[in-house]
Formats: structure tokens, C-alpha cells, sequence
């Protein structure tokens, strides 16, 4: 447990050097090695310069059985992740050169404060995709608003959260 704790967000490289790209794919593999995230089929992706998260129906996602409908938590989950990764990135992408060393123990230190999901229609679908965007980014915490589509671009669900760094 030590080690993966460890490594976590040890391994990211934020040196001047790497481009973009390359500092999204690090944090979307830092977050598709999470058990959790893997047990649930949750995997993050990068996207034209952006983070997004994706998620294939699995009869073990059902929630309500009489429907095949996908779990709330499980949506949920998706939403917070897709949240936490996106500003971890976001932390990423306004730092300067003279201040990447704070930068990578704020994105050690990020945690979700707060999580408000509204659910807008039932989970059905065979895939679903998430995206984030930033609403306002502190000293000391951001406040982020993250989607999630159905593979016929119905939106399922909307959530905004805070975390803090």
C-alpha cells in the first residue's frame, strides 16, 4: 500500500520539457491504474488536448436490474474522477516554470470537497463519455461542472464539484 501511494503522482514528470500531451497522458495512466476505476470499467482518455473519461456498459454497472440501467454511483464515480483529473491537469496547464515543484504536491493533495450529481435521464446505453470544464480556479481549491452522454449523445447526468489542492 506504501508504494502505491507513492507512486501515485510520484512518477509524473512536469518537467519544462514535456509537452501537453504528454502531462494529460500521464495523470489519465496515473488514473487508470486505480483498482477501483479498473473494477468499474472507468478509463480516461485524452482527447484533442483534453481528458475525458469513458465507460462501457457491463451487466455488473446495472442498478436497476428490471431496466439494465447503469448504477448512479457508478456515474457518479465517473463524473468525480473525470472532475479530479481534469484539474489536476488544469493546475498543470497555469503553472510557470519557477513553481511546477508546488504545482505537483498540490496534484498529490487534491481532494473532492464536494459532489452534486443530477441525474437528467435513465443510464441506458452500451457506452458513455464524460467531460469536464473548469468554473473557477483558487489559491487553494477550483470549482469544476463535468457531463455525461450515452452513446446517442443523451445526457445522463450533470455534476459540479469543488476540490481542494
Amino acid at each position: 500500500m506504501g508504494q502505491a501511494k507513492k507512486t501515485w503522482t510520484g512518477q509524473l514528470d512536469i518537467s519544462s520539457e514535456n509537452q501537453l500531451f504528454a502531462i494529460l497522458q500521464q495523470l489519465c495512466d496515473a488514473f487508470n491504474h486505480s483498482p477501483f476505476l479498473q473494477h468499474n470499467g472507468i478509463c480516461m482518455r485524452v482527447v484533442d488536448d483534453q481528458i475525458q473519461g469513458h465507460l462501457n456498459m457491463q451487466p455488473n454497472l446495472i442498478g436497476n436490474v428490471a431496466y439494465e440501467i447503469l448504477h448512479g454511483g457508478v456515474a457518479a464515480t465517473l463524473l468525480d474522477s473525470l472532475g479530479g483529473v481534469v484539474a489536476m491537469a488544469e493546475l498543470y496547464k497555469r503553472a510557470d516554470v519557477h513553481n511546477r515543484a508546488q504545482v505537483l504536491k498540490q496534484i498529490e493533495r487534491l481532494a473532492t470537497l464536494d459532489l452534486r450529481v443530477d441525474y437528467l435521464a435513465p443510464g441506458r446505453g452500451q457506452s458513455f463519455i464524460a467531460h469536464a470544464e473548469v468554473l473557477r480556479m483558487g489559491k487553494k481549491s477550483c470549482t469544476m461542472r463535468m457531463s455525461m452522454q450515452n452513446d446517442c449523445s443523451v445526457t445522463i447526468a450533470v455534476a459540479i464539484a469543488s476540490y481542494a489542492y
